[in-house]
């Protein structure tokens, strides 16, 4: 038949139908656990049936019906414990079954009733302890068991008084008997007496004689040999090749041999030996070993070019041995092509073509299987791309748009990519890169000017060539430069008037609206942060305004671009402007000169980590991009919000209708592996590394009107519209939504204020894993969360939770102070934490109650190691032990689930800290990436007590969990909403499953409101912050470039959500990057796909390569210290701080049986933190300046005469006094002084005081 592979004396098939015509069944050495009713009713020429060596444990009624025709049926070594009386019914050939080394404990008298012609029966090695009369009475041919009939056969006389009489004894009369008497009233019976029969002598000759057996290498089998003879004979086993076997190993009672654990060794003859002193017998049989093929060696993948050879190395074992066939994508090799096999497996392909590219595979093929082993061969073209048009270095005004022509050749043919600064270009309206290459810059301004990377890139390879721009600065006054001052104050008036009322709308009053509700709780509290926020929005809305005082001296651009920002005003009046609204106010260059600090623990905002770089990853700074960002106008408009499209592309949907269509589920699956906590988890580490600054002002600039009661992109408005089809209906035109803050120094603000740059947000938290979502990601929010009341490094704490009197989270002293929603009748109090997201919902406010609870646990194990350290060593030795193990879990435990193998491969191992990594978020990470753990959320959150069952207050809608920390006081503590993320499923991502509608038509739900949208919030904020489509996403990442829907197919195989996609977006290059990500098909052992597995890999990797106090770093632990640390588990932190946890399982990821795959919390391993003891002392105290003098804190002496300075904090800083220009044409210089005075007339001019 087809795909039939001829070896010798076997033919091994792919797939083969069972024959009707079959004689011998063997099913031998599987997993059977069960034979059902007429499992073989077919087989009507079946007369051999292999069973043995499986795991029966129960064979139905009927099972072997319609087998006629059986004669040999064999179940021994199964685990077989009763046999039902119609087990063998229709078995009327039957000569010979073998059901021993089972567990057989009873039989039934009818059970062998049927086997008429049964001549032999092995029923040793069971757990019988009696056989019921009757049992084998029907069984006239059985030679191996006999029954006593005295009436048939007349040699047997039994007199009156019970005496029996035997004539003419035979050997066969040799055995137990036994006497019994019965009447109406029962029966009794004597002992066994055993007849022992003396015949003359006789040479041995074999009862049971030695067969050929096949036996699977790692298993057991038993050679059957009997003989008899007078004097009896005595059995021996030996080797084909003489050697003499061992009988108290090897032999059985009666003479068997038997072989445990077999190995290839055994593999060959064995001889049984019967000897008596009338003479000897021998049999001989051979033992079969048989093993399924394994690789001895296995190819590797191979990458070639056009017209080399290639060879795959493919070798294997087994017995009998294994045949090698080649196949290609699941076809046999053509015979026509150069595909040739050789005789030792090797697969040789010569002058390999760009056809013989493709993943092959190698199978070693035996009766006991198939081995695959599958290879990749890459055909590579001859030539690499090679540039036919370089890009040449060139100038161009500010203002103006230029072109940058590079073009290459290659085979396949490279597509071109354009970088800047490391970042690849994307088309916005910004820049535009033609399908030949041609870079396209618009609106040119001094951010633009640089050097510009064009690569070439096919199959093959890449080249890269560079070229510089230089932007020219026009002189002279600008359009807009009447209009500054104006515009500023307007600008400062309008910001400052919409944040005030905004505050008032927000904190005055209870929450009326669910944008109400988000926008209290996501305000900023810091007021740098404030400050921050403040001066990028009125720099912005200054420009706005002058934009709107001179549109009719702006060029209009023909290709729908409206405004030319670059030359709307000087750069003069451009660093006015900033001045003014505060932008060049900014965080001062951070201090790293107190090295003795800066060297162990981490400033509580991230700077100095890097200190070369030392801003790096602090809170208060731009995301970071691996595209440009895809602004509509190339600055600041998201994509949608304007009257023209990029490039003439389609208009994009309505993120609402996106959501509808694509997102919302009414229905979930839940993941077979692993638990709740896996999204938990990923929320928690979000919120310790990235929380966009929101709009400082719910209301737009223009007027003063709330964004929620208006639905126009008006700054800082950009509201969500309702389709007319929307499901909710048309009781409102849009939902709420406001725009991120902008930085300066992006979008219309810059630090060098000679130029516009596209929009950037800011990132509030501190980029690396550092537990920040516990401590604060400033000096003042660490200092409000810390407890100082003694000098222990203690957090603050709350109320005890009474029943384990651990305590709760603090409550918050600063707004909001009460988390009231206006259903809730109860004033609840919020709680205060280090990430005031902490209240969002209660599984997340349970985990920030976990582990404000792990620091002073650790805390105060290591005060009572270290008596003398301070109340600062202590808080910032157990912040780093807290932050350790936050990243032990995320890396160790936590990536695995969500990257699986492949990922953790792409992530590959750490090599060391390396400081020219910008461990700074993605912008695309934050705002689209890592929103992916919204699929994984469940629309229930679950409640359990200790023995996992609902507890009374019952499991709570999603809904209802949001912004209520007052059921954690009022309905059981923390403890029975951590049961419920590891003891309860996740939601698995299913394409057509991605958000529950808890989350799309319910979020933040209120009566008589608006209730808010996840999905469609996810992709308006993706749009607000220019992440440009999937497609370039797709480029980045080394995908196929898609064309058409089609070209999706490998990524995105279900045809339905392509042709959704289709419908919404109309072309591959609108669609937006989160939804992309969600329908994405998972990677198997993953939970993620391949475009969302390449930006999770790259930014995991430089949050771990460029944190200088990365655990694993050399010298931030000590060896001992980070063996104990890799103990570290999110079942053990669960232990330790829960309220009365007792019970989880070694993983708390993992999905378990409860209770039989839990274990206690003896059981889990700990931190052992008694090698913790350091020195005793945190910071210097003093200074030491530049000469080696010691100087006291707060301390001020005079370097020079214009030098003075001071010792605070363990720093000096150094003040130079700057002299004012003078006011007279001779000077004197004093004694004493700093800068020259006038020369005066009572000051002779050889005065001594004078020099």
């Amino acid at each position: 038949p087809k795909l039939a592979i001829c070896a010798e004396h076997f033919v091994c098939c792919s797939v083969v139908p069972l024959i009707l015509y079959i004689l011998v069944l063997d099913l031998r050495f599987n997993r059977i656990q069960e034979i059902p009713g007429s499992a073989f009713k077919k087989l009507k020429n079946l007369n051999t049936l292999l069973l043995n060596n499986n795991q029966i444990r129960q064979i139905s009624r009927n099972a072997f019906e319609g087998l006629e025709n059986l004669l040999y049926l064999y179940l021994y070594k199964n685990e077989i414990h009763a046999l039902d009386k119609q087990t063998f019914k229709g078995l009327v050939s039957l000569e010979q079954l073998y059901i021993h080394f089972n567990q057989i404990e009873t039989l039934q008298a009818e059970t062998f009733g049927d086997l008429l012609k049964l001549e032999r029966l092995f029923l040793h090695n069971n757990r019988l302890s009696k056989i019921p009369a009757g049992s084998f009475s029907h069984l006239d041919s059985l030679k191996r068991l006999h029954s006593l009939d005295l009436e048939d056969d007349s040699r047997f006389n039994l007199f009156d008084d019970g005496t029996l009489m035997i004539r003419n004894t035979r050997e066969s009369d040799q055995g137990e008997y036994q006497c019994m008497a019965r009447n109406s009233a029962g029966e009794v019976k004597t002992q066994n007496a055993m007849l022992r029969y003396s015949s003359p002598p006789a040479k041995p000759s074999f009862i049971i004689q030695p067969q050929d057996t096949e036996v699977l290498i790692g298993t057991s089998t038993t050679l059957e040999c009997m003989a008899t003879g007078h004097p009896h004979p005595h059995v021996t086993w030996t080797r084909g090749s003489g050697e003499a076997l061992d009988r108290s190993r090897h032999l059985t009672t009666s003479g068997g041999l038997y072989l445990q654990n077999v190995t290839l060794q055994d593999h060959g003859q064995f001889t049984c030996h019967a000897d008596n002193n009338q003479g000897s017998v021998q049999a001989t049989a051979n033992i079969i070993v048989q093993a399924p093929p394994q690789f001895r060696v296995i190819p590797k993948d191979q990458v070639v070019l056009e017209g080399h050879t290639a060879e795959f190395l493919c070798e294997a074992e087994g017995n009998p041995p294994p045949i090698i066939a080649w196949t290609k994508a699941g076809r046999q090799l053509s015979q026509e092509s150069l595909h040739t096999v050789l005789s030792s497996g090797t697969l040789r392909i010569e002058h390999a073509a760009h056809h013989d590219q493709g993943q092959y595979e190698c199978q070693a093929v035996s009766p006991l299987g198939v081995k695959k082993v599958s290879v990749q061969l890459t055909v590579k073209p001859k030539a690499l791309p090679v540039f036919t048009q370089l890009p040449q270095d060139t100038s161009v005004e500010v203002g103006n748009n230029i072109n940058i022509s590079c073009h290459a050749q290659g085979e396949p043919q490279p597509i071109i990519t354009w970088n800047k600064a490391g970042v690849q270009i994307t088309e916005s309206g910004k820049f535009h890169v033609s399908g030949e290459g041609m870079l396209t810059i618009y609106d040119a301004g001094q951010a633009d000017q640089g050097r510009y990377e064009c690569v070439a890139r096919n199959s093959f390879g890449f080249v890269v060539t560079n070229m510089f721009l230089t932007v020219v600065a026009i002189q002279g006054r600008q359009a807009g430069d009447d209009f500054v001052e104006s515009s500023i104050l307007d600008a400062v008036q309008r910001v400052d008037s919409a944040i005030n009322s905004t505050r008032r709308h927000l904190f005055s009053q209870k929450p009326r609206t669910p944008g109400d509700l988000l926008a209290r709780f996501r305000y900023p509290h810091d007021p740098f942060t404030v400050e921050t926020a403040r001066a990028g929005e009125i720099f912005e809305h200054t420009l706005l305004l002058i934009q709107e005082h001179v549109k009719q001296g702006l060029t209009v651009d023909l290709e729908g671009r409206e405004f030319h920002y670059n030359d709307l005003v000087s750069p003069h009046y451009l660093s006015l402007i900033a001045n003014l609204s505060g932008c060049t106010a900014h965080r001062q260059v951070p201090n790293c000169s107190d090295v003795c600090f800066h060297q162990k623990y981490r400033a509580q905002d991230g700077t100095c980590n890097n200190l070369q770089h030392p801003t790096w990853g602090a809170s208060l700074t731009a995301f970071e991009r691996i595209l440009k960002p895809a602004y509509e106008n190339g600055f600041n408009l998201p994509r949608g919000a304007g009257r023209h499209t990029l490039s003439g592309r389609h208009p994009l949907p309505p993120p609402r209708l996106v959501s509808t269509e694509l997102a919302a589920t009414a229905t979930v699956t839940p993941d077979h592996r692993y638990t709740h906590m896996l999204m938990q988890w990923g929320q928690f580490l979000d919120h310790d590394l990235d929380h966009t600054v929101p709009a400082l002002s719910t209301s737009r600039f223009s007027d003063g009107r709330l964004c929620s009661s208006v639905c126009t992109n008006d700054p800082p408005c950009f509201p969500i519209i309702f389709p007319d089809s929307d499901p909710r209906g048309t009781r409102a035109p849009c939902m709420f939504f406001a725009r991120s803050s902008p930085v300066c120094g992006s979008g219309m603000t810059s630090l060098v204020m000679n130029s516009v740059y596209a929009r950037e947000q800011i990132n509030q938290l501190t980029a690396y894993i550092d537990a920040s979502n516990i401590y604060g990601s400033s000096e003042r929010e660490s200092q409000i969360l810390r407890d100082y009341s003694e000098p222990r490094g203690l957090l603050r704490t709350g109320l005890p939770w009474v029943p384990s009197g651990k305590p709760l989270l603090p409550f918050s002293s600063g707004p909001p102070t009460e988390c009231t929603r206006p259903e809730q009748d109860s004033r609840s109090p919020c709680f205060l934490a280090g990430d005031h997201r902490a209240n969002e919902q209660l599984a997340l406010t349970a985990m920030h109650t976990l582990w404000f609870r792990e620091h002073n646990r650790v805390a105060t194990e290591l005060s009572a190691l270290n008596p003398h350290w301070d109340g600062d060593t202590l808080y910032h030795e157990a912040r780093k032990i807290v932050g350790a193990q936050l990243q032990h879990i995320t890396y160790s435990h936590w990536l695995p689930k969500i990257l699986g193998e492949p990922g953790m491969k792409m992530l590959q191992d750490y090599q060391g800290y390396n400081p020219n990594v910008n461990a700074g978020i993605i912008n695309s990470f934050a705002t689209a990436a890592f929103r992916f753990g919204h699929t994984l959320i469940n629309p229930i959150l679950y409640r359990l007590n200790d023995t996992f069952g609902e507890i009374p207050e019952g499991h709570l809608p999603l809904h209802k969990a949001f912004f209520s920390p007052s059921r954690i006081i009022e309905e059981g503590g923390i403890d029975p909403l951590l049961r419920g993320l590891f003891g309860v499923a996740a939601k698995l991502r299913v394409p057509s499953q991605l958000l529950s509608v808890e989350l799309t038509e319910k979020l933040f739900s209120m009566a008589h409101s608006v209730a808010l949208d996840l999905a469609a919030t996810n992709i308006q904020r993706g749009r607000d912050h220019g992440i440009p489509p999937y497609a370039d996403f797709r480029v980045f990442c080394n995908l196929t470039s898609v064309e058409n829907f089609e070209d999706l197919q490998n990524e995105i195989k279900d045809s339905e959500i392509r042709q959704k996609l289709k419908k919404l977006y109309s072309t591959p290059g609108n669609i937006d990057f989160w939804p992309a990500l969600m329908v994405e098909d998972l990677i198997p052992g993953t939970r993620v796909g391949p475009t969302l597995m390449c930006l999770l890999v790259t930014q995991f990797q430089r949050l771990r390569d460029g944190d200088r106090f990365w655990y694993e770093n050399p010298g931030v632990f000590t060896p001992a210290q980070l063996t104990q640390l890799k103990q570290a588990s999110l079942g053990r932190v669960l232990c330790d701080n829960g309220d009365n946890i007792q019970q989880v399982q070694a993983d708390v990821f993992v999905k378990a049986r409860y209770p039989q795959d839990y274990l206690s919390c003896s059981e889990i391993p700990q931190v052992d933190l008694r090698i913790n003891k350091l020195e005793a002392r945190l910071r210097q105290a003093g200074c030491t300046d530049d000469k080696g003098i010691r100087r006291k804190d707060n301390e001020h002496w005079m370097k020079e005469d214009c030098i003075s300075c001071m010792c605070k904090s363990g720093q000096v800083t150094c003040v130079v006094e700057t002299c004012p220009p003078a006011s007279c044409p001779s000077l004197e210089l004093v004694k004493g002084t700093c800068c020259p005075v006038c020369r005066g007339p009572v000051m002779p001019a050889d005065s001594p005081e004078k020099h």
